[in-house]
């Protein structure tokens, strides 16, 4: 029990909660619902297993240097991130690797084709 001090906790203004929900909803995408998903993000951030299954819950958002490993770690969590923070233009760039990769695959494709004829 909090002793009585005059001092008025913040009213919470919602902003968190769909913070948290959005992780949470990002985190499950790419990790799963199961105890390994929480297992993973555990070895990736360093939390207690406790705080990571609030995240996965979305009761409670990561914040700080774990917010930066997840994101670090998981695209999905880095393009939530982006979404939240009002970029969701950059998120394209997270797969221009994979693009690259898949272009190329293409183009020798092609060229294999093109040598054949």
């Amino acid at each position: 029990m909090l002793p009585k001090k005059g001092k008025v906790f913040p009213a919470n203004t919602g902003a968190n909660g769909t913070y948290a929900e959005q992780i949470a909803a990002a985190l499950r995408n790419d990790l799963g619902s199961s105890h390994q998903g929480v297992k993973t993000a555990m070895r990736w951030t360093g939390a207690s297993e406790r705080t990571v299954k609030n995240w996965f819950a979305g009761t409670n958002g990561p914040s700080g240097e774990h917010l930066v490993d997840l994101a670090r770690h998981s695209k999905a969590v880095m393009g939530m991130f982006l979404v939240l923070a009002g970029h969701s233009e950059m998120i394209a760039g997270l797969a221009l690797g994979e693009i690259r990769t898949a272009l190329v695959d293409a183009l020798a494709v092609v060229d294999m084709h093109m040598a054949d004829a």
